[in-house]
């Protein structure tokens, strides 16, 4: 093997074009070499990111145990409606949870595959826009704490979607949208303690992706049952690398696989 190491999502960095790195233990791959070259992933075992086991991944790299004990893999996280550490109250890691909680975090638009609303830490941006394959974005709020930008996103989901379809994302079936004026538009919708924090003379980001041709018809590759699959890369956008014969592979959607990397030609 070439590179061998466990999947965690790819480190981006916004320029002209998003530049993708693959980082190993020992080792790091700038993505956006591949390009146009044939390339073999081989499933090695499994490496949960929490316990470092070679026990079989439940969700989010974490073997099943793991999942529902650390506090990374806590219900807030992905419903930051329910973050507590505001109020001092502990869900599984108090210290974690205030650490992650109470720090600036950003309501904000995003046109992946329609205009969608999310949350992220301030520090997050515009990491989190890259990894949801965005090509255009704007903050909307920045809160205080997780659970002020948590109820936020609730009252404007009941007017716009806080999904991403990742097919449409991927074939680049998308439509540029007005994010400024959608802003405006939703403003009177969020809660009355999260209007003073609403984010003015702020312009949207418009974000290019290294991808050389899009894919018509997507096939998912699954590593784990494949064991070993090969194709030329022609694409990368949000967290998936995009194959010649239109096989997707969702880096973050298979974190913690520890598997080898060969560039074939």
């Amino acid at each position: 093997m070439l590179y061998e190491g466990v999947l965690v999502k790819m480190q981006t960095e916004l320029k002209s074009e998003v530049q993708y790195y693959l980082v190993f233990n020992q080792d790091f791959i700038h993505v956006n070499q591949l390009l146009d070259k044939k390339v073999q992933l081989t499933f090695l075992k499994y490496e949960c990111l929490n316990c470092h086991q070679d026990k079989q991944i439940y969700r989010q790299g974490f073997c099943k145990q793991c999942f529902y004990e650390v506090p990374q893999a806590a219900d807030w996280v992905m419903r930051p409606e329910l973050s507590k550490a505001h109020l001092d109250e502990e869900d599984r890691d108090l210290a974690y949870e205030k650490k992650v909680q109470l720090q600036p975090h950003i309501v904000y638009l995003a046109n992946s595959s329609n205009v969608k609303v999310g949350v992220t830490r301030k520090v997050q941006v515009p990491t989190r826009w890259i990894d949801q394959g965005a090509h255009e974005a704007i903050e909307m709020v920045e809160v205080p704490n997780r659970y002020l930008a948590g109820i936020a996103e609730v009252s404007l989901k009941e007017h716009i979607s806080d999904k991403t379809n990742w097919r449409t994302m991927l074939k680049n079936e998308i439509i540029d949208a007005d994010l400024k004026a959608e802003k405006e538009k939703l403003i009177a919708f969020l809660p009355d303690e999260v209007k003073p924090y609403v984010k003015t003379n702020i312009e949207e980001l418009n974000i290019k992706f290294p991808v050389l041709e899009f894919p018509k018809k997507l096939k998912s590759l699954n590593l784990e049952k494949e064991k070993t699959y090969s194709g030329v890369l022609k694409g990368i956008k949000g967290q998936y690398l995009i194959f010649e014969d239109s096989t997707v592979f969702n880096i973050r959607g298979n974190e913690g696989l520890y598997v080898g990397i060969d560039i074939l030609a």
